[in-house]
């Protein structure tokens, strides 16, 4: 079992930058790819960008490439997502989750929702126009 909890989201303006983080525990930090998705109101949840078990691995969604970065810090379980140039229609609840990747895979990165086995509760992030 992993726990994942997500941290740093908050109400921003358009344009603004914010970090989030995603503290995982539980199990072997190292061994999972890990990934970010999103949820707005009335929309389904979306990938936004994902990156492998050894960090040397990234992808990212379109909408976001060029202003999100994804990063690893496997020493303290956490995976971060900087998100820069902040747009309104960034405002979702973003949640972060995690895939048992084996040795084998070690740059793969996944996009898909169903292939993460893990999930935190979500951090809301909100940013005004």
């Amino acid at each position: 079992q992993v726990q994942l909890v997500e941290s740093g989201g908050g109400l921003v303006q358009t344009g603004d930058s914010l970090r989030l983080s995603c503290a995982a525990s539980g199990r072997t930090f190292s061994n999972y790819a890990m990934g970010w998705f999103r949820q707005a109101p009335g929309k389904e949840r979306e990938f936004v960008s994902a990156i492998s078990r050894s960090g040397g691995g990234t992808d990212y969604a379109d909408s976001v490439k060029g202003r999100f970065t994804i990063s690893r810090d496997n020493a303290k379980n956490t995976v971060y997502v900087q998100m820069a140039s902040l747009k309104p229609e960034d405002t979702a609840v973003y949640y972060c989750a995690a895939h048992y990747s084996p040795p084998s895979n070690t740059g793969r990165t996944y996009i898909n929702a169903y292939e993460y086995d893990y999930w935190g509760q979500g951090t809301q992030v909100t940013v005004s126009s």
